[in-house]
């Protein structure tokens, strides 16, 4: 008896469905076909099933959903007993109640990784209808907050619904506006949750380390979604604006609204209409909201612990998509700061943001050239974003008023790196970089040469410059020559010889001196260097090597296999021989 009591109800037919949503349509009588409909509402039922209910719930709820009351976990207002009692409030209630349930099992067939894309497209579609309608006319903030809500904490990527949803609602403005709201609000709660967790489950480290994936997981949500809103370009300029709800109200609608304040979340006040009859919202008064609101939601995302990928991803973008539309830029300066002293990559890709902030809005970093200055590394010529960091190197040491150690040492810390990184800047290999210049200061040190090198014992000398030390004042820069160009005169590469030979001029007279664009040079690799030198050369067959036979006597440049020795005669000084001379064979083939 008991196991037919627990028995689940028996879930309709498709037929059985269009009769169930015609008969709700038609008359209050068949009101409980309503909790039939919402049990079809679920990623485990067919998609066609859902379709059919989704159909006739979206029909029924809409006549009916302005006339309910609040929902049960909003305040409520106070009511005197005969509301209470009175059975058309109850009824309404009951009403209410079924409505936020539909809007959770819609959430559930949304964010759920089993749900066909179709059937998600459609369903994101009604649902958003109810953002549209469900608040009397005005924008539905509370179940859109809940949906973003799910989206960042759901336990899977969700990055189709994510998509669809920045590429068919974030056009309107309103849209972007809650948006905005909702992800400062999910920020904030995700950085608060974050912190209880570490300090609850410190001792589990199978439990820390899924709660450190899922914090990432949001953090990657949250960031794609923030990303994805239009800039705010041009709507200071335009009288009327693409709004998802309602754009004004009347005055029987505001007198309306007020009486509901109380019952609305705070953000629900922030559209107003202006005063007067007009309709259509202030351009000025919605552009100064949505900046304020989009800066808010960036800085408390900036202060999660992002994940490296997408803290890279932000510095990469951050002054062209963020700093323009912040309502103060320099509020970035702690963070900006902040990722600047961590070094490697992540300071050069800070740096853009920074210098944006130090020229256009008046921030003051008393060390910003001694940490440009560490930044000068073999690794540099490397790193992606290499172009960027000389473009921006070239207009830091552009200022009239840098002081003359300053502009000898990176002068100096410039030309010496020259000297071991290759021209393309492409294919150096860091630790070989370093090690071979620290050997080159041994032999300065050794041999007082003033190359560094065993290449020109004629000139006798010491150079004082300090190659490893990071405070540019501490190098003795001015204590220096550039020697490195007479060295660089003898570049094996064409263009890095001819460069030099162009320094040769007399730079003082600036009406014959043409100043270099540096991006000119800084975006260079060894497939340009070709495609640059090799047409104006004569060759009877494609080249494959940059280096010929011919030019190196005594060399080969193909790898033979050694063969074993059988008789054993051969002396060790002939096999260490050999052995060197394989070595320089494959490093050269």
């Amino acid at each position: 008896m008991a196991s037919i009591l627990t028995k689940k109800p028996k879930k309709p037919k498709l037929k059985e469905l269009k009769t169930l949503g015609q008969q709700l349509l038609s008359s209050r009588a068949h009101i409980n076909n309503l909790p039939l409909l919402l049990t079809v509402i679920s990623p485990s039922s067919p998609p066609q099933h859902v379709l059919e209910s989704l159909l006739s719930l979206q029909s029924f709820f809409t006549t009916v959903l302005p006339d309910l009351p609040p929902s049960s976990n909003s305040k409520k207002r106070r009511l005197d007993d005969s509301a209470k009692d009175d059975p058309e409030f109850i009824y309404r209630t009951w009403l209410r109640s079924k409505f936020d349930e539909f809007v959770a099992l819609l959430i559930e067939v949304l964010v759920s990784p089993d749900t066909e894309e179709t059937l998600r497209e459609i369903v994101l579609d009604s649902f958003m209808e109810f953002v549209k309608l469900g608040n009397r006319g005005r924008f539905y903030s509370a179940i859109y907050h809940k949906l973003l809500r799910n989206i960042v904490h759901s336990a899977t990527p969700v990055d189709f619904l994510s998509g669809m949803l920045a590429s068919k609602y974030f056009k309107y403005i309103d849209v972007r506006y809650f948006t905005f709201i909702s992800m400062e609000k999910l920020a904030e709660t995700l950085d608060t949750t974050n912190i209880h967790a570490d300090k609850t489950v410190s001792g589990d480290g199978d439990n820390t380390d899924r709660s450190r994936e899922s914090m990432e997981l949001s953090i990657h949500k949250i960031h794609y979604i923030i990303s994805h809103i239009p800039p705010l370009e041009g709507i200071a300029g335009n009288s009327e604006h693409e709004m998802w709800s309602g754009s004004g109200s009347s005055s029987k609608e505001e007198h309306d609204g007020k009486e509901h304040s109380k019952l609305r979340k705070a953000e629900d006040k922030q559209l107003k209409t202006d005063k007067g009859d007009n309709d259509v919202l202030s351009p000025a008064t919605i552009c100064k909201k949505m900046k304020l609101k989009f800066t808010k939601a960036w800085i408390s995302f900036l202060r999660l612990p992002l994940p490296i990928d997408v803290y890279k991803e932000v510095l990469a973008t951050l002054h062209q998509a963020v700093i323009p539309h912040l309502s103060n830029p320099i509020i970035l300066c702690d963070f900006l700061t902040r990722s600047y002293d961590i070094g490697g990559v992540v300071s050069v890709m800070a740096l853009s943001s920074l210098f944006v902030l130090m020229t256009k809005h008046g921030l003051e970093y008393p060390n910003f050239y001694e940490k440009l200055y560490a930044l000068l590394a073999p690794s540099i010529f490397i790193a992606k974003h290499r172009a960027k960091f000389f473009e921006l190197l070239d207009s830091c040491l552009k200022s009239p008023l840098l002081p003359a150690y300053l502009a000898a040492a990176f002068t100096k810390k410039l030309s010496r790196l020259a000297l071991s990184v290759p021209p393309s800047g492409a294919l150096e290999d860091v630790d070989e970089s370093v090690k071979d210049d620290s050997k080159g200061e041994d032999v300065v040190k050794g041999d007082n040469s003033g190359t560094g090198t065993n290449i020109s014992h004629k000139r006798i000398g010491i150079d004082h410059f300090k190659n490893e030390e990071s405070n540019p004042m501490k190098s003795n820069a001015m204590r220096s020559s550039l020697w490195e160009m007479h060295t660089l005169r003898h570049h094996y590469c064409p263009p890095v010889s001819r460069f030099v030979l162009s320094l040769e001029n007399d730079l003082t007279v600036r009406s014959k001196t043409t100043e270099m664009d540096i991006k000119d040079f800084s975006s260079g690799s060894y497939a340009t260097i070709f495609g640059d030198e090799v047409p104006l050369a004569f060759y009877k067959a494609t080249p494959t090597c940059l280096f010929s036979e011919s030019e190196f006597p005594g060399w080969t440049f193909k790898f033979e296999e050694s063969k074993e020795n059988d008789t054993g005669n051969t002396s060790a000084a002939e096999n260490d021989v050999s052995t060197k001379r394989q070595r320089i064979e494959i490093e050269c083939s």
